[in-house]
């Protein structure tokens, strides 16, 4: 029973929807599914600091859609849509390079997240910035927790630190809670996420929970 599950998985199918969404045919099921793993993987390299929440793919017999929702829409759209046609030509070329089918007809999407403070993966990508700036973990840790803690959609918020906290020799790790966390709730609305902050000492991995209330069959986006 004391089997560590992650969050977002455990409620796949009950309140949570899939990041890719497509039907793939026997035989073509595993280039399809290894190309979504290198886009994503690509992307999120390549938008690291710009807090992207995620990246959705969706297929169709016509359509290859990826869908980037970030905080910070205006840095990666660019002056007069640069940045997304040069971000666009740059899946092309990727797509090309490894051989991926379904690129054809490549539609880029990227939309705002409304509430950057309620979701994980951008609450994840600040406490990235504020310690690869050198800033004490503690503080960064409790600042941020305060910060959405102030948003009134949030219930309950959780940070785990783990590795050479403050360039100490010996690694370790660091934990700070507020509020509720009701990990095996199906029902409960978590927002989980991971990051690694790169320092000259070695990475430390950061993880971050967010809890927003249950969600009910009547109130239920999948419904």
């Amino acid at each position: 029973m004391s089997h560590i599950v992650h969050p977002y998985s455990h409620r796949l199918g009950i309140i949570k929807d899939w990041k890719s969404r497509w039907f793939g045919l026997k035989g073509e099921y595993q280039k399809l599914l290894k190309g979504d793993i290198l886009i994503r993987e690509l992307l999120l390299k390549r938008l690291r600091g710009m807090y992207v929440s995620g990246v959705d793919i969706e297929r169709g017999p016509k359509l290859f859609r990826v869908i980037i929702r970030t905080s910070r829409p205006g840095m990666l759209i660019g002056k007069s849509g640069e940045g997304a046609v040069k971000l666009k030509n740059e899946l092309l070329a990727f797509a090309k390079r490894h051989a991926l089918s379904g690129f054809e007809n490549l539609k880029l999407d990227i939309e705002e997240v409304r509430s950057p403070e309620s979701n994980a993966a951008i609450v994840a990508h600040m406490i990235t910035e504020g310690l690869e700036k050198r800033l004490p973990f503690r503080r960064v840790m409790k600042q941020t927790i305060d910060k959405v803690m102030a948003n009134r959609d949030v219930k309950g918020v959780r940070v785990y630190l783990g590795g050479r906290l403050g360039g100490a020799e010996m690694a370790r790790t660091e934990e700070l809670k507020k509020g509720r966390i009701p990990l095996q709730t199906l029902r409960a609305d978590i927002d989980f996420a991971r990051e690694r902050a790169h320092m000259t000492y070695g990475d430390i991995g950061i993880k971050v929970w967010i809890y927003k209330g249950e969600i009910f069959a009547d109130k239920n986006p999948r419904k």
